[in-house]
């Protein structure tokens, strides 16, 4: 084999790796500690860190996995394996009244490929990972 056909061969193999995961089912596991919680540092703590407004007004406090489970005092925010019935979806993707979606108020929203990040963590069971 020559070269240039190994370097084909390499070429396609890389081009048709991203295909044959997802047909696969092969998304990327996703870790809370590594991939969710830095999201939730980000766009979340400032309200739902101890002591903070949206702690005070729903019960919610994100800064532990064990807190995040917990949910609000009205109930869970993460149903692990059901994305449409996560409350914390249904707020961050705006499929709830605009005037509770999150984060709230001024700040910006979640980027849609950090919300897509948090959607796989729970469709592949929400761990603590």
């Amino acid at each position: 084999m020559t070269d240039n056909q190994k370097t084909l061969g390499k070429s396609i193999a890389f081009a048709l790796f991203p295909l044959v995961m997802s047909a696969c089912g092969g998304e990327p596991d996703i870790s809370f500690s590594q991939d969710v919680q830095p999201i939730i540092d980000q766009h979340c703590i400032k309200c739902h860190g101890s002591g903070g407004v949206g702690e005070v007004a729903s019960g919610l406090n994100m800064t532990t996995y064990d807190n995040l489970m917990k949910g609000t005092r009205s109930g869970p925010m993460v149903i692990a394996g059901d994305v449409e019935g996560s409350n914390m979806l249904v707020l961050m993707e705006g499929r709830a009244d605009p005037s509770i979606s999150m984060p709230h108020g001024q700040n910006e929203p979640v980027p849609k490929k950090d919300i897509e990040t948090i959607r796989l963590w729970i469709d592949q069971g929400a761990r603590n990972n």
